[in-house]
């Protein structure tokens, strides 16, 4: 009499390329040949280790979102340090990247860019620029009496003074002054070359 075997043997559970492979043999009468059944389950998921990896180093921080804040030193006391490194007439001063940036122009018609840092006040450094404008900035601040430190203490009564520059253009002349204040809103102003008179600019939005 026969009898009707089935049976079920696991050959193989390996891991080979990332799949599992598994061999399943059945038999069923002993007349009837095995049929031998392999199934490849090449399901890869090329997963790129990196995710398994903390992102240590993906938050780069922007050094420039470059809106730093002025630290203890204001912007007049960067004009009168720059001055003292380099003599000349400060026409300029700009909290950009992290420091002051002094605008000097020197004897004849030498420009100096100064880099001072906004928490010690110490200078960074100086370099020569390039520039064709200096007739044009002696001539506009000609029988004028109020300096770019000047105009900055004036400015600073509205504000924390992240800016100055001169405002050599036509009829109105004058020192160009920005403000920020603590919540971080700016506000440009007018300063008179005579008077350091304080007026909010007429350009601003």
């Amino acid at each position: 009499m026969k009898r009707n075997i089935v049976i079920a043997v696991v050959t193989a559970a390996a891991l080979v390329g990332g799949g599992t492979a598994t061999a399943l043999a059945v038999s069923g009468d002993d007349d009837d040949a095995s049929t031998p059944v392999t199934r490849t389950d090449d399901d890869r998921e090329d997963r790129d280790d990196r995710d398994d990896r903390s992102d240590d180093g993906g938050d780069d921080s922007d050094d420039g979102d470059r809106a730093a804040a002025p630290g203890d030193v204001t912007a007049a006391d960067a004009i009168a340090a720059a001055l003292k490194h380099t003599p000349g007439t400060a026409v300029s001063a700009e909290l950009d990247d992290g420091s002051w940036e002094i605008d000097v122009l020197g004897k004849g018609d030498t420009w100096h860019s100064v880099r001072v840092d906004p928490g010690t006040g110490k200078v960074l450094g100086s370099s020569k620029d390039d520039e064709d404008d200096a007739a044009e900035v002696r001539a506009a601040l000609k029988g004028t009496s109020v300096t770019a430190e000047q105009a900055a203490k004036a400015a600073a009564a509205k504000g924390t003074v992240v800016s100055v520059d001169l405002d050599d253009d036509g009829d109105d002349r004058g020192w160009e002054a920005e403000t920020r204040a603590s919540g971080g809103d700016g506000q440009d102003w007018s300063v008179g070359l005579t008077t350091a008179s304080v007026t909010a600019d007429r350009d601003d939005d």
